[in-house]
């Protein structure tokens, strides 16, 4: 559990210093509103990861995979991001727009794949006690918020008295947390053989990996009752939240508060709340069951997303936005537990990072591609309006719950 937080931190600080971070250090560049979230595209990778969660599933790096399947992928990526991290913090969105870009979406890339092994890690390190998987993911999912609450209240805080690339720099440092803990831990006991390959049957091994690495994953999972109406759900789910995300820390600017009332009493008591909601998420599940806590869940976050609206109208109140941020952290720190749980439980051990990739991979489509939509809205109406329709995307989430619930019943 304890290699469970730092894995965690270690996927999650890498996220926000592409999307929210980076989208104020945009704003302060002087980007546009529709330009800061249109390149929340730069998260692309996210979405799309499946396409090679095979290659990371069945192939083994030279000279690192002493270190084991999951742990040398690990530990690859983890030095890859902090190299791009810290190239990002060499660039100028101002003056070289497309360096940052060529940056920020490696930085993705390796962020992506970091979540393929580290969440395949997860799954098998609880593949003996499934009913601990659940608690596994709550502490996972902890991990990844203390991650946030780095690159998110750690870089805002800094970045009031230095640079942005004198912030960004600090951020590399910490892919280390993720390294030495790495290295520290041990391979997941699987029943999975590295395939030899020999010249001679090049071709026929091509054939059969593609057969065990994609085509056999994906069979295994469209022969799951109402698969579609599950992909449906994956996709839908957490709607609101990822549209309301790229525009958060302009909308927090444009009510006038400053990058220290965000990091301090937003980012930490927000992100505190969300742990807090993770934890109870988890508590939560075992006694109603995944879809009963989903659906709670959904309806809690709907509301807390509407809450928004009344903060647009209230404007500069730093007690209103810290009441209302503390409900909505809570509800999607329950929602993510939950949700993180039942995706694992949709997924084959034997397919463990390319299951685990193909599912996550299309909620984070919804976050990355629709929700780039954002900043055209909220050019077009108020942000009053803007949170109404964020509120609304909850609904077909609910309704998707409510029907498989009914179905397994």
């Amino acid at each position: 559990m304890a290699a469970m937080v730092a894995l965690g931190f270690a996927s999650g600080f890498p996220f926000l210093l592409v999307f929210s971070t980076l989208s104020w250090w945009l704003k302060d560049a002087g980007w546009t509103y529709a330009a800061i979230g249109a390149f929340s595209l730069v998260k692309i990778p996210y979405a799309f990861k499946w396409l090679w969660a095979p290659l990371l599933d069945n192939l083994k790096l030279p000279l690192l995979w002493r270190l084991g399947r999951r742990r040398s992928w690990a530990f690859l990526m983890q030095v890859l991001l902090l190299v791009f991290v810290a190239a990002m913090a060499g660039s100028s969105p101002a003056e070289k727009p497309f360096m940052i870009w060529l940056w920020a979406s490696l930085v993705s890339f390796a962020s992506a794949s970091l979540d393929i092994v580290l969440d395949a890690y997860r799954v098998e390190s609880f593949q003996r006690h499934e009913d601990e998987q659940a608690a596994g993911a709550a502490v996972f999912v902890l991990g990844y918020r203390l991650g946030l609450i780095f690159s998110g209240a750690g870089a805002l805080w800094l970045a009031d008295f230095l640079s942005w690339n004198l912030v960004y720099l600090l951020m590399s440092t910490g892919s280390l947390v993720g390294l030495v803990t790495i290295l520290l831990v041990k391979e997941p006991k699987t029943k999975f053989k590295y395939q030899t390959k020999k010249k001679k049957t090049a071709t026929l091994n091509a054939k059969d990996f593609f057969v065990k690495a994609v085509k056999n994953p994906i069979a295994d999972f469209i022969n799951k009752p109402h698969w579609l109406m599950i992909v449906f759900l994956i996709f839908i789910y957490r709607m609101g939240d990822a549209y309301f995300a790229p525009m958060a820390f302009v909308f927090y600017d444009d009510m006038g508060f400053s990058k220290t009332e965000i990091a301090y009493v937003i980012k930490i008591y927000g992100m505190a709340a969300a742990i807090a909601g993770g934890l109870f998420g988890g508590i939560m599940l075992k006694k109603t069951g995944l879809f009963k806590g989903l659906y709670i869940c959904g309806i809690i976050q709907g509301l807390t997303t509407l809450l928004f609206a009344f903060q647009a109208m209230a404007g500069h109140n730093l007690w209103m936005l810290t009441g209302i941020i503390t409900l909505e952290n809570f509800s999607s720190g329950m929602a993510t537990a939950a949700f993180v749980a039942y995706l694992s439980s949709l997924c084959n051990v034997l397919y463990t990072a390319t299951q685990y990739a193909l599912l996550s991979s299309l909620m984070s489509l919804a976050r990355d591609v629709f929700a780039a939509t954002s900043g055209l809205l909220a050019e077009a109406v108020s942000w009053s309006v803007f949170f109404v329709i964020a509120a609304m995307f909850s609904l077909p989430g609910i309704y998707a719950v409510k029907w498989l619930w009914q179905r397994q019943k």
